[in-house]
């Protein structure tokens, strides 16, 4: 089982999950929607067999963390979270940012930054934004995947539907995976319809200036794991990207092969 703790973020307080060594070099990962911390339950002690200390917080809207006092769910703001979390989970010159979905997109956006505090960046099923130039089939079918970015910008619907809408989305991202474990710990940290207004409102805050650092390109060491079966995102379009692809899994990687997310991990790591 891992280790809780909390830390204090200036806007709310937030929860976060531990494993490995106490004193082992730090991995910070980051969940993405519509998941929780838990998400690294497989992969994390695969990293601490190898020495690693994984630290997994809640993001913000999540419970047991905070709802923010500035209801900012820009990738402004969370790459604002991303980087504090170097200081306050005690990083130092060899600590990796890993995220998967948002905690992708965040990742892509650290990577951008000059000020990054990162020795090395890992993003899962969400390759840089600018990287997916040029053609290829995928393209085309894209859109019938993204149904939902849509769907979640209606004020109240997704608040209202958000049991339905987030067991159908683990069902058609990662086919044949059984998600109820992981959609028993959603519900426990999205209970209300307060908590979905604040997870759904990272689609919302897509529209503000606050999404410019997820345009931005990467300059610091990145690797790109991506499902070869996921349709969330289709694989095509990762591969633009230059993406490596993860057999016999969907966008839930992570989970359906944790042994060949980790070992891909700890080999670009070594």
């Amino acid at each position: 089982m891992p280790r809780e703790y909390d830390v204090e973020l200036p806007t709310h307080t937030v929860r976060v999950l531990e494993w490995g060594p106490e004193d082992g070099p730090l991995v910070v990962a980051l969940h993405g929607f519509p998941d929780t911390a838990l998400t690294w339950r497989r992969v994390a002690p695969l990293l601490a067999d190898a020495g690693w200390r994984v630290a997994a917080p809640y993001l913000r809207g999540y419970a047991p963390s905070g709802i923010p006092s500035d209801r900012d769910y820009s990738v402004r703001a969370l790459v604002g979270d991303a980087i504090a979390f170097h200081a306050l989970l005690r990083g130092d010159e060899r600590t990796v940012l890993l995220g998967h979905d948002w905690g992708a997109i965040t990742t892509n956006a650290v990577a951008a930054d000059p000020v990054s505090p990162y020795a090395k960046h890992v993003a899962l099923a969400v390759p840089p934004l600018n990287a997916m130039s040029g053609w290829d089939p995928a393209l085309l079918r894209q859109p019938l995947h993204s149904w939902y970015i849509a769907y979640n910008q209606v004020p109240g619907l997704a608040e209202r539907t958000f049991e339905w809408l987030t067991a159908r989305l683990w069902r058609l991202w990662s086919p044949g995976y059984d998600a109820a474990e992981d959609l028993a710990h959603l519900r426990a940290s999205v209970p209300d319809r307060a908590r979905a207004k604040a997870v759904v409102s990272y689609y919302r805050a897509m529209l503000g200036p606050g999404i410019k650092p997820a345009l931005a390109d990467p300059i610091h060491p990145l690797l790109v794991l991506h499902g070869a079966d996921d349709r969330c995102m289709e694989a095509g379009l990762a591969r633009l990207a230059g993406a490596t692809p993860v057999a016999g899994a969907g966008h839930f990687m992570q989970l359906e092969r944790p042994e060949v997310v980790a070992a891909e991990i700890i080999r670009f790591l070594a």
